[in-house]
């Protein structure tokens, strides 16, 4: 059955909608025409919401979600929509376990990240945290339970000290400097504590590192996802933390991903 057809959207409608988004300079506008008419309840619902993308507003807030790595992940206005590239970290933490595992999502955002891991690995015990209250409220939409609210390690249930055996830590790691060239739909609808890393974009990543050391389970490891051109330092300063480094990449993605493991011996 054709889509607008089953949604109630007439082809004079779904018309109007691609031409008022390639005006506002939407690439895809036919492609997102589609989303936002099936996600709309009516015409009126739905020149309301092409109004929105057409302003600038990302596809995913609009809509209330987004499909990211084979799970649909709900999301509020102003919570950081999920990247493609994060695939990789989503690769490499579900590598990494198995039953029981205790994985925490830390700086979690909507959730996407640990709602992915779960959706392969689904014998995993999740935790999630982050600062903001609606990325909490987000989270919770998508997580369900033990989803917490605070700055890092200080919003985790003690009993996790030690126990961990995979911390995704999806840090903020644009430089400040850098936040003014971001996309528009970056820049202006998510928040800046989600993007902002400081000065050299690393700040969070070695508040996030210096306490890793303490919260991961002897063999844990901890993922951050960075720039290649931060991967020097990120690396020196997994080293310093007392953990053992290396680097995960994924050139179709354009990713990078810095692994600092909890080791037994002595760091090489």
């Amino acid at each position: 059955m054709d889509l607008r057809v089953r949604t109630g959207i007439t082809a004079a409608a779904l018309a109007e909608s691609i031409t008022r988004l390639r005006a506002a300079g939407c690439v895809f506008a036919e492609d997102e025409a589609e989303v936002l008419s099936a996600a709309a309840a009516d015409e009126i619902a739905l020149r309301a919401m092409v109004e929105r993308r057409a302003l600038g507003e990302p596809l995913e807030q609009v809509v209330g979600y987004a499909d990211f790595c084979e799970v649909r992940v709900l999301l509020l206005p102003g919570v950081f929509v999920p990247r493609v590239r994060s695939e990789l970290l989503v690769r490499m933490a579900s590598a990494a376990t198995s039953t029981g595992s205790i994985v925490v999502d830390l700086c979690c955002g909507s959730g996407a990240l640990g709602l992915a891991v779960r959706g392969r690995r689904p014998a995993i015990e999740l935790h999630a945290a982050d600062v903001d209250p609606v990325a909490v409220a987000c989270a919770r939409d998508n997580l369900v339970e033990n989803v917490y609210q605070g700055d890092l390690f200080e919003a985790l249930p003690t009993r996790l000290r030690g126990r961990i055996d995979v911390l995704l830590a999806n840090v903020p790691y644009v430089a400040t400097r850098h936040i003014p060239l971001l996309p528009a739909e970056a820049r202006d609808h998510e928040p800046r504590t989600a993007l902002d890393g400081g000065e050299d974009g690393l700040d969070v990543f070695r508040a996030v590192i210096s306490g890793a050391g303490e919260w991961l389970a002897p063999g844990g490891i901890v993922l951050s996802e960075i720039t290649e051109a931060q991967a020097e330092t990120a690396l020196a300063a997994v080293r310093d933390a007392g953990l053992a480094a290396d680097l995960g990449h994924d050139d179709d993605l354009e990713a990078c991903v810095v692994r600092g493991q909890k080791t037994v011996g002595p760091v090489r």
